[in-house]
């Protein structure tokens, strides 16, 4: 049971990983373009400052994240708790964000988006108990819905970075 549990797991890892390298290749290495449209709104109306720790969030989340698939199939469930751990606690994000750029965030973003990232971090929290108790099928499950979300934010609010997650009416609007 718990190989086969392994081997299923090792499949949807491995596609999640392709998932990820594919878009963190498109997504972070690529400069931005806005082809003369103004930045007004979402992550894009946030200050250099802001975007660039939101940018290291992001990255460490990934890290994280990536961290999770080696540890998951060792049964270090120490090592994923650790993780979700930092990631429900935010890496960046709380322990450097100024008032002023915390009421920034909360004023340029949109309620959905903030909606969208207390539920990550509470799903990072749920993947912490589940590996405290060495429960896989749950990590197993946070996890999954963990990545879920991250697509999910991406599609509706970083299509500037992630232009493959655009759905098709918006890559309307935005061709020329």
């Amino acid at each position: 049971m718990f190989i086969e549990l392994i081997e299923s797991f090792m499949k949807y890892l491995f596609y999640i990983c392709l998932f990820v390298l594919f878009f963190a290749k498109d997504g972070y290495s690529q400069e931005e373009h806005h082809h003369g449209h103004e930045k007004t709104s979402g992550v894009e109306a946030l200050s250099h400052d802001l975007r660039h720790l939101l940018s290291k969030e992001m990255l460490a989340l990934q890290t994280g994240m990536m961290s999770i698939i080696p540890d998951y199939v060792s049964g270090n469930w120490k090592g994923i708790a650790e993780t979700a751990g930092k990631m429900k606690n935010s890496y960046i994000l709380k322990q450097s964000l100024t008032e002023t750029q915390m009421h920034e965030l909360h004023s340029l973003l949109p309620k959905e988006f903030i909606e969208e990232d207390q539920n990550f971090h509470y799903l990072a929290g749920m993947l912490e108990h589940a590996a405290e108790k060495k429960k896989p099928e749950l990590i197993n499950f946070y996890f999954s819905e963990m990545n879920e979300a991250c697509a999910s934010c991406h599609a509706q609010f970083a299509t500037h970075k992630f232009p493959k997650l655009a759905s098709d009416n918006e890559k309307e609007v935005h061709s020329h």
